[in-house]
């Protein structure tokens, strides 16, 4: 969740590292620092709040040295404050830290029965003290984070400066995401790559248990047993300017926009729509290995998690293998059934999110299959998988996920198109039929964003209402779940996604004339329109005001919602993708007149790489 920045070079660090930092606010924080090596000194510099504070400290008194490291913080262990701010430090060693280290406890006493005082509420302080007294001992820099972290249990992406060692910046990563970045006679190292795409394009991307050594000259990365090895160099086509906002006053509201192009470029070169068929790059399932599946398991958590409950309906209906979808935050606490028959797709945008890492690992652990969807290759997901397919959304950065949904919906839709072929549940002609649907998406969401502007009169009437339902049914259920997400995660209005279905279930004692209910009622399938015109009807008669997501061709439901957005017409299984623009918009604009801050909403952040 945290970010970390590092630097070394012949330019002076501290405007790098706190560029970099900015790049990362997308992650969510509430206190940054850096921390510069120059002249044997170590400098550090350290702030509560916004990046613009800190900003304001180091432009005061620049710490001088082409050497640093930088961090934003989100708090964990200890309130944010100046002195639980990143970085840490003991005696001539700077740390910053993303993760926990959950014997913190002990080794701090421990470390306070030799004498060591410390002087935050964290965790990540004791790796200082640890490396330190490593150092006294006269061990070198590398070795002593490599016996520190010996004595750890928990998680971390760890960088390390000391002005002991002032050419130098060790990183060692286990369960946190960790990049290095490379230039000419400068390198980097950073938690995601937007922070560096401004310097350089040429990433690596440290393994489990990694060691690497970063000077101006060059990287030297060790695996957990100390051997030199070899990692990837991976060239990021992403420009700087992808992850800025062109234009738009927010980042969310960018990449609800950018939907028709990431789309376009999640389908290109996969489909082959003279066979009837999807080309995923990597694919390895043999038709035979496919045909011995006999269930899927869907791994994810929040919006992904919604994505996975429209993929159940689509590898359902198109492949016919039973899917189920888990919570992965809940899977492996318990002791799920598991073989080497059943599949598990682990869905997340940046690859990286703690509790689905680990339930995919347990799913593996146990025998399944593994296939990773994500946005970002070479992240921890993707080097777990058996199989990895991008949805290449290319950057997002706003907090509340967007256009990597609706990439992950496609994606899911193309993998239950390949899955059916090889087992034989689509006849080419079926498939095709459903990939000409596919080709025809990009252009109905650009039609979609053309409701803009009935979108933010709804939202005009609704910003103050205390609370929301969002209906849907069969396939629009997932949506309504996401619709609702999406509002109480920016907006902090409550909000309920319901099957409409389970309305009279308990929720229709809420519905009064103060409460707006958002129905998503595309007429596909038919027997699900009959009934969610059911459910309008219900709202109706108790005072409820409807906001009604329809087919731009449907005329029926006119007469008996309070506002009406017209949707091109999708078919069933892929009208999830086009209708959840509306309601994306829906969220975005009533954030924005609520003067909220869209982009970074308040306790959330965008990569939760901790439990």
């Amino acid at each position: 969740m945290c970010g970390i920045v590092g630097y070394v070079g012949d330019k002076e660090s501290a405007p790098i590292l706190v560029s970099g930092l900015k790049k990362l606010e997308y992650r969510g924080y509430d206190s940054a620092g850096v921390a510069v090596v120059g002249g044997n000194a170590l400098n550090v510099v350290r702030a509560t709040g916004k990046l613009k504070n800190l900003e304001n400290r180091v432009s005061q008194e620049p710490p001088q040295g082409t050497l640093g490291i930088g961090h934003t913080r989100w708090a964990t262990h200890g309130r944010p404050s100046d002195e639980n701010a990143h970085p840490h430090t003991y005696k001539n060693v700077a740390v910053v830290h993303n993760g926990i280290i959950e014997n913190h406890l002990a080794l701090k006493e421990e470390l306070r029965a030799k004498g060591h005082v410390f002087s935050s509420e964290t965790d990540t302080e004791v790796f200082a003290h640890l490396i330190s007294d490593e150092l006294e001992r006269g061990v070198d820099l590398p070795d002593a984070v490599r016996l520190a972290i010996k004595q750890v249990k928990g998680t971390y992406a760890l960088a390390v400066v000391s002005s002991r060692d002032p050419n130098r910046i060790i990183c060692t990563k286990d369960a946190s995401p960790m990049v290095l970045g490379l230039g000419q006679g400068q390198n980097f190292v950073a938690s995601d790559v937007p922070a560096l795409l401004e310097h350089t394009r040429d990433f690596v991307y440290m393994e489990e248990g990694d060691l690497a050594i970063v000077t101006a000259q060059g990287v030297d990365i060790f695996n957990r047993q100390g051997n030199k090895v070899n990692r990837p160099t991976r060239r990021i086509d992403w420009t700087p300017m992808m992850a800025e906002k062109g234009g738009h006053k927010h980042f969310m509201h960018k990449e609800i926009w950018e939907q028709p192009r990431a789309i376009a470029d999640t389908l290109r070169g996969r489909m082959l729509l003279s066979e009837g068929d999807i080309h995923f790059e990597g694919w390895n399932l043999s038709a035979d290995k496919v045909r011995t599946i006999t269930k899927v398991t869907i791994l994810a958590c929040g919006t992904s998690w919604h994505s996975g409950v429209a993929g159940k309906h689509m590898i359902e209906s198109l492949a016919r293998i039973p899917v189920e979808v888990e919570l992965a935050s809940e899977f492996r606490y318990r002791d799920p059934i598991v073989d080497p028959t059943h599949l598990a797709i682990a869905i997340s945008q940046s690859g990286e999110t703690a509790d689905t890492l680990a339930a995919f690992k347990e799913a593996k652990a146990r025998g399944a299959m593994s296939l990773a969807i994500c946005n970002v290759m070479g992240s921890a997901m993707t080097r777990e998988a058996d199989i990895s397919v991008l949805t290449n959304a290319g950057p997002e950065i706003g907090v509340a996920s967007t256009k990597a949904f609706t990439t992950q919906l496609v994606t899911l839709y193309m993998l239950a198109v390949k899955l059916g072929r090889m087992r034989g549940t689509l006849t080419v002609k079926a498939a095709q039929e459903h990939l000409t649907h596919l080709t025809q998406i990009p252009k109905m969401i650009e039609d979609v964003l053309k409701c803009e502007p009935s979108v933010k009169r709804v939202a005009r009437e609704f910003m103050a209402a205390q609370d929301f339902l969002f209906l849907g049914r069969g396939p629009m259920h997932p949506v309504a779940l996401e619709g609702a997400l999406k509002l109480k995660e920016i907006s902090y209005i409550h909000a309920e996604g319901y099957a409409g279905g389970e309305m009279k279930h308990g929720p229709i004692a809420l519905i009064d004339e103060k409460m707006p209910v958002v129905v998503i009622a595309p007429k596909q399938p038919s027997v699900a329109y009959e009934k969610i015109i059911g459910n309008i009807e219900e709202v109706r008669a108790r005072g409820g005001k409807v906001i009604a997501i329809i087919d731009e061709d449907d005329h029926h439901v006119d007469g008996l919602a309070d506002h009406v957005i017209r949707i091109p017409a999708a078919c069933a299984l892929l009208a999830p993708v086009v209708s959840t623009i509306p309601l994306q918009l829906l969220a975005y604009h009533v954030a924005e007149m609520r003067g909220n801050d869209v982009d970074q909403p308040r306790n959330l952040a965008k990569s939760v790489t901790v439990e």
